[in-house]
């Protein structure tokens, strides 16, 4: 038995087809429509509320969703400036840097690594993947190799960008007798608070597990000279501009400042006004999406079924791995539940688990033992999870940027993606 499903492009002109044989039961049970949430399910509101990150969605042109031409021809090669063992860093460091299998640095690294090793503040704006943590972590690595004394703060807007800093933190730094602690929410205080008590180098955490550390006087900024704000942009969408503000003026005035964002809108200039002296402003931001992710869109017609359709999708072969996001956390909870009734392996990621939870939700998905992870904006910057197939927005996003940078989890270090968006 043979089932087809066609879904109408923008404007009709062209079609998005797919057919695949054998019936579902074969992979997937798949139940009747009484069974199925509403094809509204998942969408509507902004998770984000509170103080923090509340902002209205912005209208966006549904022909932004659409780019079905994937560059195949061989692309320009980028030569660097340097390699890595070119930089003017520390033996130790540069022989795990090559024992990890870097030899040639990224265009963001090639051209901020240097201005680092001098001193200066600098600005760094990039795309998505583009290796800007390496870009701060190893000059930085260097300047505590050359004192031991410097300690350095790292904010980052998710939990999970700053685990994953860490991580390559531990990976660039290993026996070099550097230590590092981060500090996230979601996660125990206690073990925290507990593991501030010995000399760390690096502090790397979220501002508002930072800032309550710093008023319950287990982190004293006044003794670091070096910070880096990571994902600036997204800190600032996530209503953290006033605890960014607030741990910037209890460090040195004479301190060391690096500022890294994917964009560079008037809000952001005022920061590195206000936050960085004299910066080298540095951009390899080429466009607002990867060439090789091609983008389309899913229509769903009146009296369809969204999560039906998301299921008809989900049974072809070529969807090996699967990142689907949605806008609530209740909704992507929900269906990430669905999707499991249904017989595929999902996992769902977003703010009302627990950073334990949320740490096992992805590393199930990143060694493939989870065809399918479900997610919210929280998962949409920063990480790095190899063969992601494709990206689905269940639910259009708030702003274009959340789009780019959701899409940003698909088609990275040159393979090729696909990014499918659900429109009514």
């Amino acid at each position: 038995m043979e089932h087809k499903k066609t879904f109408s492009r923008s404007g009709g002109s062209s079609r998005f087809s797919r057919s695949h044989t054998g019936g579902t039961a074969s992979k997937h049970s798949r139940r009747g429509g009484s069974h199925s949430p509403s094809r509204g399910f998942g969408g509507g509101h902004s998770s984000r509320g509170g103080k923090r990150g509340a902002r209205k969605g912005q209208h966006i042109d549904i022909s932004k969703f659409i780019n079905k031409t994937v560059i195949t021809e061989e692309a320009v090669v980028f030569t660097p400036e340097h390699l890595f063992k070119d930089f003017m860093i520390d033996e130790r460091l540069k022989a795990n840097i090559l024992a990890k299998g870097y030899n040639m640095p990224t265009p963001i690294q090639d051209r901020v690594i240097p201005h680092i090793l001098h001193g200066q503040d600098v600005v760094g704006i990039a795309n998505t993947g583009t290796g800007k943590t390496a870009a701060f972590l190893v000059p930085l690595i260097n300047k505590v190799l050359a004192n031991p004394r410097e300690k350095v703060i790292v904010l980052a807007p998710t939990r999970e960008l700053a685990q994953q800093i860490e991580q390559e933190l531990k990976g660039f730094a290993k026996g070099l007798r550097i230590f590092s602690v981060c500090c996230v929410g979601g996660a125990p205080i206690g073990r925290q608070i507990s593991d501030l008590r010995y000399q760390n180098n690096f502090i790397i955490g979220t501002p508002g597990r930072i800032k309550d550390l710093i008023e319950r006087r287990h982190i004293n900024l006044a003794e670091f000279k070096s910070a880096v704000l990571d994902e600036a942009d997204r800190m600032l969408d996530m209503g953290f501009i006033h605890d960014m503000r607030y741990m910037m003026n209890l460090m040195s005035k004479d301190r060391h400042t690096l500022f890294f964002s994917a964009t560079l809108s008037p809000e952001i200039a005022v920061l590195i006004k206000d936050f960085l002296k004299d910066p080298v402003m540095i951009s390899v931001k080429t466009q607002d999406t990867a060439k090789n992710v091609e983008q389309d869109v899913v229509r769903i017609k009146a009296g369809e079924d969204k999560l039906e359709v998301l299921h008809d999708l989900l049974i072809n072969p070529e969807f090996k791995k699967v990142l689907i996001f949605g806008r609530t956390k209740h909704g992507v909870e929900k269906l990430a539940v669905a999707l499991t009734k249904k017989g595929f392996k999902a996992q769902s990621i977003h703010g009302d688990k627990n950073q334990g939870q949320r740490q096992r939700a992805l590393d199930t998905f990143k060694k493939g033992m989870a065809q399918i992870l479900v997610a919210t904006d929280v998962a949409a910057r920063g990480l790095d999870i190899a063969g992601v197939s494709h990206v689905i927005n269940y639910d259009i996003p708030e702003t274009y940027d959340d789009y780019v940078h959701r899409i940003g989890r698909t088609g990275r270090a040159g393979q090729k993606g696909k990014a499918l968006t659900f429109v009514g």
